[in-house]
């Protein structure tokens, strides 16, 4: 039986190696795995022969192991994931003022956040789903909303909602 360890060890090596492999389609992106910037191309020819192979890919995760890898033993132990987690979390903060914060002062206003909402607003549900025109959603019709949308993210209605 696989203890947990085993088992986050293993997802995190697969996150990095399929984090690596995915980096082509958009190199140039912001928020890589892990919640980092992406890596150039040039970053990843470790060879720098101008092309990319699955040794430069296996290069790149390796050397992303080793930089979490703080005490160099080869193995991943949970302070040093809570460690490189705190980082990304913070990379994501950072990424998410620098997207919203439309004043540049550093900070979110929820005049800011709401400016840059994804999706249909609270107006667009209620027009839907009032079904009764009193220009609110009683407990059934929010229920009808929300059972209409079962099954797909809250965001941009495509797939499945992580955790199911």
């Amino acid at each position: 039986m696989l203890r947990k360890t085993d088992l986050l060890l293993g997802a995190l090596t697969l996150s990095i190696a399929a984090g690596a492999m995915a980096l082509p389609h958009a190199a140039a992106a912001r928020g890589g795995p892990g919640g980092g910037e992406r890596p150039t191309f040039g970053e990843l020819d470790r060879n720098g022969d101008g092309l990319l192979t699955a040794e430069d890919f296996a290069a790149h995760a390796q050397a992303r192991f080793a930089e979490a890898d703080t005490d160099g033993n080869g193995l991943l132990s949970a302070d040093e994931v809570r460690a490189r987690a705190a980082q990304r979390s913070a990379s994501r903060a950072e990424r998410m003022i620098d997207r919203l914060d439309s004043n540049g002062d550093g900070q979110l206003s929820l005049a800011e956040i709401e400016e840059r909402r994804r999706g249909p607003g609270p107006e667009r549900m209620i027009d839907r789903f009032d079904t009764d025109g009193d220009g609110a959603l009683s407990a059934a019709e929010f229920e009808t909303a929300v059972a209409e949308r079962g099954g797909h993210r809250r965001h941009g209605g495509k797939g499945p909602r992580r955790g199911n």
